[in-house]
């Protein structure tokens, strides 16, 4: 028998055991207390609705009800027995989470009021048993201490992350607040779950990653560090894939996003979680690759009317439903902290200022974002609970959303955000609230824009009270048409009239001549002037570059160096130029200079007691010098060397034996020579310039003497390309193209007949 207020992990029973009706003790929650019951699999309403399968999801579900409604009325002790012990048990829960219809999916309830009401009761079935496998405590007298409580769903597998997913996204429409305690306490009193939560993550953007892989796509953001392999290129693309794979695709991203949305929803408190792993920039970059390219495909292909519009459908509700997850993302780490006035309220503006900055590269899903949730609202909250925020900034981002919608091609159904913020100034956090559940809407059709007017329309109320626009040419003729019956009346002062008056000019004309205007504009000045139009600042003054202030800048600087400017190819210094240049050899000059050490004169003191040797006062006395052979005169006696007795002048053939030419190029040769030989010869390396001018003089004048005419010089090469060639360039360049095939091998045919004629190859 149970003891009163014991917990069920402390608690034994005394129950008969045997044919013999022994009695024996056991803890309460111990195998052998379990009932031998086999709980069937789960397997959804068949679409068709045939008679058949109706029948047999009628009489297989049947089973399953009783079963749960038998689990359900099972006392404490006993419940917790069979949830922990019996494996068929969680089969049965587990197949119901996967096969279950969600929202979106088609199911033959519709057509069988008897299959609809069957599946009811086994969705309120199954939502009891894991309400009530969450809960620890029934009563005061039946309850699990938390710790056990915590050991025992998660060793036993009773809950994990993705049945946690499958359980919100199933249950969570009419449930949330159970639902959201039900979380609440698990992860309350298990806090494992936030590590499991914290891995699972990565697994979410890896489902991202794939469906782009799928979609032909490549993501910037995958970060695996693997080499790309070959064959990544050949996936199908949107275009091309089977319809069953598309139809898979578009089904894959709608259950993420909707399953993410609903845990999200029902628990806040693990936005800060997927907001550490950087899922708040990961899911607009997603949305900007994937959702376009599905949209095309949907709506390029050749498909069946009700498959596309079940495509279509399902987009549409994926594209809602990520927009919903950043914006709740958004609302719980930085939103509701500024509600709150925390301490950390600072950085979370900063921080929220930051995501909104980052939302303007990718103009689909901000443009999506704003219709919903007006981004100029949260600035407007901003700045009431922060009043020191930057306005530099805020414009910045307001005039990024104004783009977004631009560059989408679409028009606002609502005012624009620099009308939007300005009005807003009054907004409370609890109306801010409601106007972003108000704005929560499914993303509709938005009218098209109309150029350039579109910018200059100003509201207006008509006759019905209805809200329409007037453009400003429109304005400019009701004011000139009033000014020319009231000369007196200030611009001001009618552009205010206008406004009262749903822009009417009748009706201001009426009421300022019989005296019938309200009161607010009654109180104004009458000769009061138009106010003056605010100048945009100029282009150059707000434009950003990274050439800025560099030497460059014509915008920023009065004077730029001109040298350093030139139109065209810049003329290279020749090769003798750089050579000549000494200009290095001069800037060393001055630094070995102060290593000078000739002395032109010394001087000398008239003192008899100081050598001459002395005369710097650099001689020491040493008193160990070696004086032996300064009497010698070393090199005085030596004799001539060999060599130079032996040397001789060359022999030369006499001039009467000698012949013609030959005579005179030997004399000439000989005269060179004698001329070389009376040349001192000197050890120093010579500047190898001249070397080259004596060579060339020397050859020059050995051809003249032979008769050798030197071929004129050659101006092939011209000038640079773009400015022109000189005549002799032009008549060079043509001589060359005439002449090329005499030389090189272009006349191997003629010299091999020239070789053959003489007999040097055989024929």
């Amino acid at each position: 028998m149970a003891c009163a207020k014991v917990p069920l992990d402390e608690l034994h029973v005394t129950e008969p055991f045997g044919a013999q009706g022994q009695e024996r003790t056991l803890p309460a929650l111990h195998p052998d207390r379990k009932e031998e019951r086999c709980f069937l699999s789960y397997k959804p309403p068949p679409e068709d609705g045939t008679p058949a399968l109706t029948e047999e999801f009628l009489e297989h579900a049947q089973f399953i009800s009783e079963d749960l409604d038998w689990l359900l009325a099972l006392p404490h002790d006993k419940f917790w027995c069979q949830v922990v012990f019996d494996e068929s048990l969680q089969r049965c829960l587990d197949s119901y989470l996967r096969h279950a219809p969600r929202g979106l999916d088609p199911t033959g309830l519709s057509s069988s009021p008897a299959v609809a009401d069957m599946q009811r009761n086994i969705h309120r079935s199954v939502f009891m048993v894991f309400l009530r496998m969450a809960t620890h405590k029934e009563s005061k007298e039946h309850f699990i201490t938390p710790e056990v409580f915590a050991e025992i769903i998660y060793n036993n597998y009773l809950f994990d992350i993705p049945k946690i997913l499958d359980v919100c996204v199933l249950f969570g429409k009419g449930n949330s607040q159970l639902l959201h305690k039900m979380m609440e306490n698990i992860f309350t009193q298990q806090p494992s779950y936030y590590g499991d939560l914290n891995e699972t993550i990565p697994s979410i953007s890896q489902v991202f990653d794939t469906i782009l892989q799928m979609c032909g796509i490549q993501s910037e953001d995958t970060g695996t560090g693997q080499p790309l392999k070959l064959n990544a290129n050949k996936h199908h693309t949107t275009m091309t894939m089977p319809e069953e794979e598309l139809a898979d695709l578009v089904l894959y991203m709608c259950d993420t996003c909707t399953t993410i949305h609903s845990f999200l929803d029902i628990f806040p408190e693990a936005c800060t979680t997927f907001k550490e792993h950087n899922f708040l920039n990961r899911l607009p970059s997603f949305y900007e690759m994937a959702v376009p390219d599905l949209e095309k495909a949907v709506k390029k292909r050749n498909l069946d009317k009700s498959f596309q519009e079940d495509m279509w459908r399902r987009i549409s509700h994926s594209r809602k439903k990520m927009v919903e997850i950043a914006h709740l993302l958004l609302q719980h780490t930085c939103l509701q902290p500024i509600l709150e006035g925390t301490e950390s309220m600072a950085s979370c503006v900063d921080d929220l200022l930051q995501n909104f900055t980052a939302f303007l590269q990718e103009k689909r899903f901000l443009a999506d974002y704003d219709e919903q949730f007006s981004i100029a609202d949260d600035i407007s909250l901003l700045q009431q609970a922060f009043p020191h925020l930057d306005d530099t900034r805020t414009s910045y981002l307001l005039q990024g959303v104004e783009s977004a919608w631009e560059c989408v091609g679409k028009q606002r159904s609502f005012p624009s955000s620099t009308n939007h913020s300005a009005g807003a100034k009054s907004l409370t956090g609890r109306d801010l609230a409601a106007s972003q559940k108000e704005g929560a809407g499914v993303l509709g059709d938005r009218e098209e824009l109309r150029g350039a007017e579109a910018m200059t329309d100003v509201p207006r109320k008509g006759d019905n009270g209805a809200v329409c626009t007037v453009s400003a040419g429109e304005l400019e003729s009701l004011l000139t048409h009033i000014r020319d019956l009231l000369p007196n009346l200030g611009e001001g002062f009618i552009l205010a009239c206008l406004e009262e008056y749903g822009y009417n000019s009748e009706l201001v004309i009426n009421n300022v001549l019989e005296d019938k205007l309200s009161a607010s504009i009654d109180k104004l000045d009458r000769a009061m002037a138009r106010p003056a139009k605010k100048e945009l600042p100029s282009v150059l003054s707000t434009r950003s570059n990274m050439f800025d202030d560099d030497e460059f800048d014509v915008f920023n600087r009065e004077r730029l160096d001109m040298s350093r400017i030139w139109k065209g190819r810049r003329e290279r210094e020749s090769v003798r130029a750089t050579l000549e240049d000494k200009q290095h050899i001069e800037e060393q000059r001055a630094r070995y200079q102060a290593y000078q050490t000739v002395v032109d004169e010394i001087p000398i003191e008239n003192d008899p007691f100081r050598d001459r040797d002395d005369a710097f006062g650099t001689y020491d006395y040493d008193d160990e010098y070696d004086d032996t052979y300064d009497v010698n005169q070393i090199g005085a006696n030596d004799l001539d060397e060999e060599d130079e007795l032996l040397n001789r002048r060359a022999f030369t053939i006499p001039q009467v034996l000698r012949r013609g030419k030959q005579s005179r190029e030997d004399v000439a040769d000989e005269e060179e020579e004698d001329e070389n030989e009376t040349v001192k010869k000197d050890q120093f390396v010579q500047d190898p310039a001249v070397l080259r001018e004596r060579a060339e003089a020397r050859r020059a004048a050995m051809q003249s003497r032979k008769g050798y005419r030197p071929p004129p010089a050659s101006h092939v090469e011209g000038g640079p390309r773009g400015r022109g060639q000189a005549q002799d360039t032009v008549l060079d360049r043509r001589r060359k193209e005439a002449n090329k095939s005499r030389g090189a091998n272009h006349n191997r045919r003629t010299m091999a007949d020239r070789k053959r004629n003489k007999g040097m190859i055989p024929s």
